[in-house]
C-alpha cells in the first residue's frame, strides 16, 4: 500500500496534500487515493487511481463530497440540487420540496372526497388520481429526505435531531494527553485538510496507512469498501470507515492512535439510535443504493410518474380555467371554516412556516396574492349588483 501511495503522491505532485486511501476492495479494482491543494474549492479533492498490483498510476479525475462521487455523478448530482443556477436553483429545488408533501395530501384528500367528473376531464383526472395513489409514498418519501437536506428546513431538521440525541454518531480524533495534549475538534473527520498544507506524504507516513487498516481490520471493519483518512495533524487520530450502503449496512468507523495502532474510539452501526439508523436507510434509498437495481428502478418510475402528473395536473386546469376564475378564492373558503378550524389553520401555518421556512414565507405570498384576487372578485360582485 505505501509504494502505491508513494505512486500517487508522485503523480499528484509534492504540493498536493493526501486526505483518504480507499484501498482497493477486490480483484479488478483500483486503489484510490485523494488529495486535495490550494485549487481546490469546498468539497473538492483529486482522486488518482493506482493498480494495487503494479502501483501503476492509471488515471486521475477530480472528485466531490465525502462519499467521492466522479465528474458525471458531481454534474447531475448539482443539476439536482441546483438545476446548475446556484443559490436561486438551490431555493427552488427547497421550494419544491416544500410543497410536494403538501400536494400530494391534498391530492389524497381531493381523491377522498371524490368529485364526480365527467368527458375527457374524467379519463385525465382518473389518470392523474390513480397515478398519485400509486405515487403518494414514494412522493412523501422524496419530500421529507430532500428536505434533509435543504439549507433553511434541513438546518432546523439538523437542531431538532440534536435537541433530541437523533445525530448519526462519529468518532473523536483526540489523542490522550500523554500522546498529545493539544485540544483538537471532534468532528474533525468532516472537514479536516489531512495534514498540514505545507506537507507532503513522507515515505515512513505512506507506511503507517496499511498499519492503521490492519488495527481497524482486528476489531471488526470488516466491509470491503473501507476509507483510511489521515488526522488532520500529529496530534490527532487516523479514521477508518466502511463506506459499503445497501443491506446489510456497513458503516462502522474507528478512529486509530497512529503512534502505537491502538483504538481511540468507535462507532458501530449497531449502536445507533433508532432516528440516526433510519436516516441512514432514507439516504440510501434516496440514492437508490439500500435494494440495488431494484431500488434505482423504483426511483425512476416515481420520478418519472411525477413528471407525467404535473403535466396532467397544468392540462386540466387548462382545461377548467373558466371554472376556476368564478370559484372562491382562499380567504373567501377560510372565512366559511368554523371559527375554532380557522385558529386552528392559523397555528398550524405558523408553526409550519417555522420549520419550512421557504413554505411559509411562499404561502404568505400566495395569501397576499389571494387577497388581491377577493377584493377584485368583491369589487366585480358589487359592480354588478348595482342598480
Amino acid at each position: 500500500m505505501d509504494e502505491q501511495i508513494q505512486s500517487a503522491q508522485h503523480a499528484a505532485g509534492h504540493h498536493a496534500v493526501i486526505t483518504a486511501v480507499r484501498p482497493a476492495p477486490g480483484a479488478g479494482d483500483t486503489t484510490r487515493v485523494m488529495f486535495t491543494d490550494a485549487s481546490h474549492g469546498a468539497s473538492e479533492s483529486r482522486a488518482v487511481f493506482v493498480d494495487p498490483v503494479t502501483a501503476e498510476v492509471l488515471g486521475e479525475l477530480n472528485v466531490y463530497g465525502t462519499s467521492g462521487v466522479l465528474p458525471l455523478r458531481t454534474a447531475i448530482d448539482q443539476f439536482h440540487r441546483s438545476l446548475l443556477l446556484g443559490d436561486p436553483g438551490r431555493l427552488y429545488s427547497e421550494l419544491a420540496a416544500s410543497w410536494l408533501w403538501v400536494a400530494a395530501l391534498g391530492g389524497l384528500a381531493l381523491w377522498l372526497a371524490n368529485p364526480a367528473a365527467t368527458g375527457r376531464r374524467k379519463s385525465i383526472r382518473s389518470l392523474h388520481r390513480t397515478a398519485g395513489l400509486w405515487l403518494l409514498l414514494g412522493l412523501l418519501f422524496f419530500s421529507a429526505t430532500g428536505l434533509t437536506w435543504s439549507r433553511f428546513a434541513g438546518g432546523n431538521i439538523g437542531v431538532l435531531r440534536a435537541q433530541f440525541g437523533w445525530g448519526t454518531p462519529t468518532v473523536s480524533t483526540v489523542l490522550g494527553p500523554k500522546t498529545s495534549p493539544a485540544v483538537v475538534d471532534q468532528h474533525a473527520e468532516h472537514n479536516h485538510h489531512a495534514m498540514d498544507m505545507n506537507m507532503s506524504m513522507s515515505p515512513q507516513q505512506a507506511k503507517q496507512f496499511l498499519g492503521v487498516l490492519n488495527s481497524a481490520r482486528s476489531v471488526g471493519i470488516n466491509a470491503g469498501k473501507v476509507e483510511i483518512k489521515p488526522g488532520r495533524d500529529d496530534a490527532s487520530a487516523w479514521i477508518v470507515r466502511e463506506i459499503a450502503p445497501g443491506l446489510p449496512t456497513q458503516v462502522d468507523a474507528v478512529s486509530i492512535d497512529p503512534h502505537n495502532l491502538q483504538v481511540v474510539d468507535d462507532a458501530r452501526f449497531l449502536d445507533y439510535p433508532l432516528a440516526a439508523k433510519l436516516t441512514r436507510w432514507g439516504i440510501d434509498v434516496y440514492m437508490g443504493l439500500l435494494f440495488g437495481p431494484l431500488n434505482q428502478l423504483i426511483l425512476v418510475v416515481t420520478g418519472l410518474g411525477l413528471a407525467l402528473m404535473v403535466i396532467l395536473g397544468y392540462l386540466m386546469w387548462w382545461r377548467r380555467r373558466p371554472v376556476i376564475a368564478r370559484q372562491p378564492t382562499l380567504l373567501t373558503a377560510w372565512c366559511e371554516i368554523p371559527t375554532p378550524g380557522r385558529y386552528g389553520l392559523i397555528v398550524v401555518g405558523a408553526l409550519l412556516g417555522y420549520a419550512l421556512p421557504e413554505l411559509g414565507g411562499s404561502l404568505v405570498l400566495l395569501l397576499a396574492l389571494d387577497l388581491v384576487l377577493t377584493q377584485r372578485a368583491t369589487t366585480a360582485r358589487t359592480a354588478d349588483e348595482t342598480p
